[in-house]
């Protein structure tokens, strides 16, 4: 059993998750999983991809197959499972007193150990199919987000609402109209590949902030908006909606024969100052 307590679900954080996974108990032959957008590709009519999901293919570099519960019974159980498991850790939880997610993932280990020696049970058969990772198993390289763009005849290239300025080195030249790879690690750093070689880059930011319009999964719709909220308490009193500072001075139709933006009452003339 691997825990780990994260302010949404995304696939970064399932990278985090199995990485812990593997390192602790080595490469199992299958992960068993519901139907979630991370795990599986949803969409039918998906506009582009090749129809597996980041998650996916970091299993697929890893020898490893992700069964997708198809019935309603494989779901339930593990639904209940993951019941019991949330009722119970919120008890636990106050009852050590931890009211943080950093103490929470640092108390997670011994409520495991715990948990295992009371409700484990031996299984039928005690031999262990997980295999031990290999130094082909670059896990910091197969657990990142990539995704593949075109370079530009600028040596730019666009990802997430930035641009990438690729230095103008000779290989960097001799890639126009052809397929580079972004890598997003989950740590932050950012990386351009071509076959696996690293090309330098810098990055002009176009979007520094969060677009209202946005669309994001109800599961990270909370975090989104503590993001928003944070971003936009940080604005001059001028750019803040709502703010008395932008509030515009009423027009005729509003307040008539009162001036406003310095135009002449109705039926009046304004007069000049002394």
């Amino acid at each position: 059993m691997q825990l780990r307590f994260v302010a949404s679900e995304s696939t970064f954080d399932y990278f985090r998750t199995m990485r812990a996974y593997l390192e602790a108990h080595g490469k199992p032959v299958a992960f068993y999983s519901d139907k979630h957008g991370i795990f599986r590709v949803n969409s039918k009519d998906a506009a582009g991809g090749d129809g597996v999901t980041q998650f996916g293919r970091a299993l697929l570099a890893l020898n490893i197959d992700i069964i997708c519960a198809n019935s309603p019974q494989a779901k339930g159980r593990v639904e209940r499972a993951f019941g019991t498991l949330q009722d119970r850790l919120v008890k636990e939880l106050r009852l050590a007193a931890i009211s943080s997610i950093e103490a929470a993932n640092a108390w997670l280990p011994g409520f495991i150990t715990a948990y295992n020696a009371r409700f484990g049970r031996e299984p039928a058969n005690a031999k262990d199919l997980h295999r031990p990772l290999t130094a082909a198993d670059d896990l910091d390289e197969i657990l990142a987000w990539r995704e593949t763009r075109t370079v530009t005849h600028n040596l730019t290239l666009h990802y997430d609402r930035m641009k990438l300025i690729l230095d103008p080195t000779p290989l960097a030249r001799g890639l126009v109209r052809k397929k580079v790879e972004v890598v997003n690690y989950p740590d932050g750093r950012f990386a351009v590949q071509f076959n696996g070689r690293s090309l330098s880059f810098r990055v002009f930011d176009k979007i520094r902030t969060v677009e209202p319009g946005a669309i994001v999964g109800n599961k990270r719709l909370s975090a989104v908006l503590e993001h928003v909220k944070a971003q936009q308490a940080a604005y001059a009193p001028h750019q803040q909606r709502g703010h008395v500072a932008r509030q515009r001075p009423p027009n005729n139709l509003e307040a008539p024969g009162l001036p406003s933006k310095g135009r002449a009452p109705r039926g009046g003339v304004l007069a000049a100052p002394v």
